[in-house]
């Protein structure tokens, strides 16, 4: 027999908060490499894919970018099933976005009470603007048991890869092959 080919994970993971936080504009960042300043507004649910080597372990991320608004809200919730781990995310500049945490953790854990999610706080490049204090987002962090909190710049790049790092990290940690 030949060499045995490595095991290979392949995870679902949700990104979830209010419209125009920049979901998307992440996703394309981290896929894609590059900044779009003009995303339109997500219809429903579209989803990337990325492939990622973490810690010597081959994982294909499944990233399903969740509609923000209101009226999209219904489907989401047939969408989480098999989910391993969510981002959850705000606009630190517009401290309205954390309004409907309760109701993102809720969709998102809703098969799985213990879901993985991690706090992001975007558009840290827009600096003067920023309204969000780490004291006050990390309240947040406890209320809803979330397992760490980063902010992040789609802009510059920064925190980008290392968020998805570490939620996959984060899930391996927790799967029990």
């Amino acid at each position: 027999m030949g060499a045995k080919l490595p095991k290979k994970f392949i995870l679902k993971i949700l990104t979830a908060g209010e419209g125009g936080v920049g979901k998307t504009t992440l996703l394309h960042r981290y896929v894609e490499g590059q900044f779009s300043a003009e995303t339109k507004m997500t219809i429903g649910v579209e989803f990337f894919l990325k492939e990622i080597e973490v810690d010597g372990k081959q994982c294909t991320l499944q990233l399903w970018d969740f509609g923000g608004q209101e009226r999209f809200r219904f489907l989401l919730e047939s969408y989480v099933l098999g989910a391993k781990g969510a981002l959850l995310m705000f606009d630190l500049t517009r401290p309205m976005t954390l309004e409907n945490l309760q109701q993102w953790v809720n969709i998102v854990r809703r098969s799985d009470s213990n879901l993985p999610i991690l706090f992001l706080g975007t558009k840290l490049d827009l600096e003067n603007d920023v309204m969000v204090d780490d004291d006050y987002a990390l309240q947040f962090k406890e209320k809803f048991n979330l397992f760490d909190y980063l902010k992040i710049s789609s802009k510059s790049g920064e925190n980008v890869f290392e968020s998805f790092e570490l939620i996959t990290r984060t899930i391996l940690d927790r799967q029990t092959y």
